[in-house]
């Protein structure tokens, strides 16, 4: 199954070898969960810098049941450095979402309040 994905581009050129990476990132995420419904990733270049390079600022969301997935702003001079960040944050994402919908994750610990009753006697020395 193939996963519908919307890539975008905005204030940089359209590039045929990028849009192929993140097709290969896609497929790399449906290989770890099946019922992604949809992917969009937005490819940027806010501000174009002379003397550090350019950064590129990657944003990739997911549509899975349960939920959205989302992980942006990565930033990065090359583009494909910044492509693998943002699918490897997106991916541990993914990850963790697919572990508390299995019940491997405890979600109802977070938040507990307790006491812990402490015995202290006073000691009196003569």
């Amino acid at each position: 199954m193939n996963i519908p994905t919307e890539i975008m581009f905005h204030q940089i050129d359209h590039s045929d070898a990028v849009e192929t990476s993140v097709q290969r990132w896609v497929a790399r995420l449906e290989q770890l969960h099946d019922r992604i419904t949809k992917c969009t990733v937005t490819i940027t270049q806010p501000h174009k810098r002379h003397r550090h390079g350019a950064e590129f600022c990657i944003s990739v969301v997911l549509e899975v049941p349960g939920g959205e997935i989302a992980a942006t702003h990565m930033r990065h001079e090359d583009i494909y450095v910044a492509v693998a960040d943002a699918f490897r944050a997106t991916r541990r994402q993914l990850a963790d979402h697919i572990d508390v919908h299995r019940g491997f994750v405890k979600t109802n610990v977070i938040g507990r309040v307790g006491k812990v009753g402490l015995n202290m006697t006073k000691h009196r020395t003569m």
